[in-house]
């Protein structure tokens, strides 16, 4: 009856009803609009904001160290698996609508972050804490909705996806190396450990390293490649376009399984909407001193995510022929196609890769689950400790099961999550659009960027008052 309830809620939200693809392709419309097309008329100055965005204090971590946390919460599996499902069911215009999704994406992005880092809060530590449990629960004063989007994150992020991770894990390294799913779970909870002991800071430094040698390594990999294929590269963006808009023999059928797929993968990489992020960004110490500057930090981790690592995973597998067989899909195809590239070290380097990527997921989910620890007045060293505990369990267990299952109540969870968030920063768009505007005035004033209470309208306050 669970499993039949499950398929019930997935099918609404992700299968036949699309419920979740027209919600976030609104809200990334309707936030388009709203905020003149912030995403592409400041493409630059989200940029430019990276400029010292590495310095911490002890109220929170840097911009930056928020940017690598969410960074290592987005980038996992569907970065290299994700890519080359989205290629096999719904051919190469599957990434032109990637790429669609993700220009939209960044602004839904932008807006949740603004009011992640609005209505952030101090935790018994004095560390900032924040997310759309937050400005659920003081923006709109919806107690029992915060409660259940917490929930929700709960037992989404906070147990099932890095059981989920871990599974992906195990198989990489045994079908690589023949590693028993026991030992290499003992591992990984071994070094998880050792990372979320020290809390999100401890977290916040692990992504600020690995993240971006992690991004930075496989994209330098993915450019040497085309740099090789430079002479297929003009034929294979014609073809990507072509099959976008169904211009290729298949017609009508091919354009709705690449808009659906290439939507529906972009969306689950790049999580803008799902409510993750502005976990990350509440956590953050702004700098300027402005909520709206970690929505610009955080919309740039939604171009890295998919526009620049999504497409050099989508780049490895075209130039390598795409897929060459209706069984070919996931990350065996992105495995096949990077063999035809480095020969057999490019199993080695497929296995690596997800491994360390799907290991920064891990470490991150339990960041989100934390900071919603505060939600339950459990943000103190017993409630840590319970939480730490089932956290490490369900990683021992996801390391060794067998997840079709748990793949899709780690899929409700996400959906049920989204749903509510996007409910809620739709709700909150009156606060969302003065204090942007507050922000853009300033900068093109040549005014100091600075936020104060009182400064524009916002809907609620922050209950400990934060920004006083």
């Amino acid at each position: 009856m669970i499993n039949e309830f499950v398929s019930l809620v997935n099918n609404i939200l992700w299968g036949d009803g699309q419920v979740l693809i027209i919600m976030l392709l609104a809200c990334g419309i309707w936030f388009t609009v709203k905020l003149g097309g912030v995403q592409l008329r400041h493409f630059g100055h989200m940029f430019s904001l990276l400029k010292g965005s590495n310095t911490s204090t002890k109220d929170g971590i840097s911009s930056f160290q928020a940017l690598c946390t969410s960074l290592s919460a987005r980038v996992g599996t569907g970065n290299l698996a994700g890519v080359a499902v989205a290629i096999s069911l719904g051919g190469s215009g599957a990434i032109f609508w990637m790429w669609m999704i993700a220009l939209l994406g960044m602004a839904t992005g932008f807006a949740e972050s603004v009011l992640g880092q609005l209505y952030k809060v101090r935790d018994e530590n004095g560390e900032f804490r924040g997310g759309p449990a937050y400005y659920i629960k003081q923006g709109l004063n919806k107690t029992w909705l915060a409660v259940a989007f917490s929930l929700c994150l709960f037992f989404g992020y906070g147990f099932v996806f890095s059981a989920v991770q871990a599974n992906t894990i195990t198989d990489a390294l045994n079908n690589a190396y023949s590693f028993p799913s026991e030992y290499v779970g003992l591992a990984i909870i071994a070094l998880a450990a050792l990372i979320v002991i020290g809390g999100l800071r401890g977290i916040a430094r692990f992504a600020e390293f690995v993240v971006p040698f992690m991004g930075i390594g496989y994209v330098l990999v993915a450019l040497a490649i085309t740099f090789i294929n430079i002479s297929e590269l003009p034929a294979m963006l014609l073809d990507i376009v072509k099959s976008a808009f169904g211009l290729q023999e298949a017609g009508a059928g091919a354009l709705g399984a690449a808009i659906k797929n290439g939507i529906q993968r972009g969306l689950y990489s790049n999580e803008a909407g799902s409510g993750s992020v502005p976990h990350a960004a509440a956590s953050a110490v702004p700098n300027p001193n402005h909520p709206v500057s970690q929505g610009y930090i955080q919309m740039l981790g939604v171009f890295l995510d998919t526009l620049v690592l999504c497409t050099s995973t989508a780049f490895i597998i075209l130039l390598a022929g795409g897929s060459s067989s209706d069984q070919m899909e996931g990350i065996r195809l992105t495995q096949d196609a990077m063999s035809s590239h480095l020969g057999e070290g490019g199993t080695d380097f497929v296995a690596a890769a997800i491994s360390l990527f799907a290991f920064t997921s891990v470490v991150a989910n339990y960041a989100y689950g934390e900071s919603n620890l505060h939600m339950f007045k459990l943000d103190n060293k017993i409630g840590r400790a319970v939480y730490t505990i089932g956290y490490l369990g369900m990683i021992y267990w996801g390391a060794q099961a067998a997840l079709p299952q748990v793949w899709a109540m780690a899929d409700m969870a996400l959906g049920l999550m989204t749903v509510i968030n996007i409910i809620a920063i739709v709700w909150m768009t009156p606060t969302i659009v003065s204090i942007s505007k507050d922000y853009f005035k300033k900068k093109d004033s040549g005014e100091r960027v600075e936020y104060k209470v009182g400064d524009c309208e916002i809907q609620g306050r922050s209950e400990d008052g934060v920004w006083d």
